[in-house]
């Protein structure tokens, strides 16, 4: 039975997907592209401080080998051939920052993690040498606003701020990667000879990278004042780049590399211009091919690198709208309010509530991304009455996911000049077919999803199957299997869409404004009564006077 399994299921190709919330590793049939067998663990989020958040290194990457053995053991009791399997790609959470000793292997810090907030004054200190103020200065070269969200401010924070990354540095000792870099350096052999790469779209997020050329850029490096030999070598997203060193694959060449978003449009099969998808995770990300030459938007979205299937081959791009919050924002009712146990009640909830009763909820946790780029803003939740109950803010929740994906398709219908007719989604949240029902609603086009949702992991696996010297898995379009759907057709007239949307502006207009990066810490990153002059003098001058009362009460006894 086994030998005929083997003889059935041909090569295989192995995907370590390792996204914000968890790692997993998949195996798929580089012939039909089934999902033979997977492993997943959740991953820790650590908020040492309001609007920081981090994650180890070493847990992420003790994660990916677990997640390996485990997906192994699993396929040797199908009766499945391990041996059979080709190549390894990866798939990563994109802007995560990495600086590790490249003599003994460790981190140096925690990964400072994509939504992370902590460089806003990084930000309005460079923005200070920048003409006019102008976020968009490098847009032309990076494709990218200067923000929190990307690695370059990340890596300045942590240069100026810890000591032993400093001293690393200046003693040749320090590497900088994002999570894909610090996997792949990890798999292939760590301090003993491990290779520091990564791809040419998780370059495109970092603000070094120059999008047009495909290289780093020497002058922003020189403006972020970050060492050019920290850096890893920039590859193509379809190559053999190393092989692993350990484990139950040890000797299997990883030869593709996406960051995850990318790696869901390849998985959606999106080669041709115009072609989109949305995926449902941590955030949510709005991706549209744009073919060889990079578009800049002029609503708010990002120019990125969607991938290059190969060392010879083109890139392609893509336009991007991207939202901080889309699945942590089910993650928080459940971890922070504690009004669910599972991810999975809040389906329920909003399923008994039928509407948000009027309420609206802006999960703007780590300010707004597009197509507003706007840090100041904060979440709130509006439109509160003594009916509001925790199934209406569950309904309510759902419903900011929808809408903030009507903002991005918005933006880039106006970009492209062609409104997309229909939406193809994937990620962990399409599983909720409330949730999907509810974006064709606010859409008022359909919402196509696979019924194999794992087009992430699937993307990285086909770039990894069809790399120079593997070549089990063939990109040519006749090749490609076709993917059954299953679809949402709007159900309510486009007039009530509209008049909730606009209700939805009105809340995410009341969010913005709410922090300011000006005198909010004392320089600990703590905040402090005394870093508010008024206030501080208020206090001060108010212990004097009581003092002085005290002592002239004395004086009268």
């Amino acid at each position: 039975m086994a030998a005929t399994n083997r003889l059935v299921l041909g090569p295989l190709v192995g995907a370590i997907d390792q996204g914000t919330g968890s790692t997993r590793f998949l195996v798929f049939n580089a012939k039909t592209a089934e999902l033979l067998s997977h492993h997943q663990v959740e991953i820790k989020q650590k908020f040492p401080k309001e609007g920081w958040v981090e994650q180890d290194p070493k847990e992420i990457l003790q994660s990916v080998y677990e997640c390996v053995e485990k997906t192994c053991e699993k396929l040797t009791q199908l009766s499945i051939d391990i041996t059979n399997i080709k190549a390894i790609g990866v798939s990563n959470q994109r802007e995560t920052t990495v600086v590790w000793d490249k003599t003994t292997g460790e981190p140096l810090y925690n990964a400072i993690v994509w939504l992370d907030l902590r460089t806003q004054s990084t930000v309005e200190r460079l923005l200070k040498k920048i003409p006019g103020r102008n976020k968009n200065f490098f847009k032309g070269r990076t494709g990218l606003p200067l923000s929190t969200y990307f690695s370059a401010v990340k890596l300045r924070w942590l240069l100026d701020n810890v000591e032993e990354i400093r001293l690393a540095v200046a003693e040749d000792r320090a590497l900088f990667g994002t999570i894909d870099s610090w996997i792949i350096w990890s798999l292939t052999g760590g301090k003993n000879g491990g290779v520091h790469c990564t791809d040419v779209t998780n370059a495109s997020r970092t603000m070094l990278f120059n999008i047009n050329n495909l290289e780093w850029d020497k002058e922003l490096c020189q403006f972020f004042d970050i060492p050019m030999s920290l850096l890893p070598k920039v590859r193509s997203s379809s190559e053999i780049y190393g092989l692993m060193k350990s484990g139950a694959l040890s000797g299997v060449p990883i030869s593709g590399c996406l960051g995850d978003q990318s790696a869901a449009l390849v998985g959606q099969m999106c080669f041709q211009d115009g072609q989109a998808k949305n995926t449902y995770g941590t955030g949510c990300f709005l991706l549209c091919n744009t073919g060889p030459k990079p578009v800049v938007s002029d609503h708010g979205l990002l120019t990125t690198v969607a991938y290059q299937l190969g060392r010879d081959k083109p890139a392609c791009y893509a336009l991007e709208g991207s939202v901080a919050i889309a699945g942590a924002v089910v993650r928080w009712l459940r971890d922070n309010l504690g009004i669910v146990n599972s991810t999975e009640e809040v389906e329920k909830l909003a399923t008994e509530a039928g509407t948000s009763y009027g309420c609206y909820f802006v999960p703007a946790f780590s300010g707004l991304y597009a197509p507003y780029w706007e840090p100041s803003a904060r979440g709130i939740i509006c439109g509160l009455t003594q009916f509001t109950n925790k199934n209406h803010i569950a309904f309510a929740a759902l419903e900011a996911v929808c809408f903030q994906t009507r903002e991005i398709l918005d933006a880039m219908n106006q970009d492209c000049g062609i409104p997309l007719s229909q939406l193809q989604v994937d990620g962990g949240m399409t599983n909720n077919k409330i949730l999907m029902q509810l974006q064709a609603d606010i859409l008022c086009i359909p919402v196509v999803k696979p019924s194999m949702p794992e087009t992430t992991a699937l993307g990285a696996a086909m770039a990894a199957g069809a790399a120079d010297g593997v070549g089990v898995w063939s990109l040519n379009p006749g090749d490609l299997t076709a993917v059954t759907c299953e679809r949402f057709e709007p159900q309510i007239n486009p007039e009530e869409s509209e008049y909730r949307y606009a209700r939805w502006k009105k809340a995410v207009m009341k969010s913005m404004g709410w922090e300011s990066s000006e005198a909010t810490t004392n320089g600990n990153g703590d905040s402090s009564i005394f870093t508010s002059l008024p206030l501080g003098f208020y206090v001060v001058s108010s212990m004097v006077m009581l003092i002085g009362a005290k002592y002239i009460t004395g004086l009268e006894k």
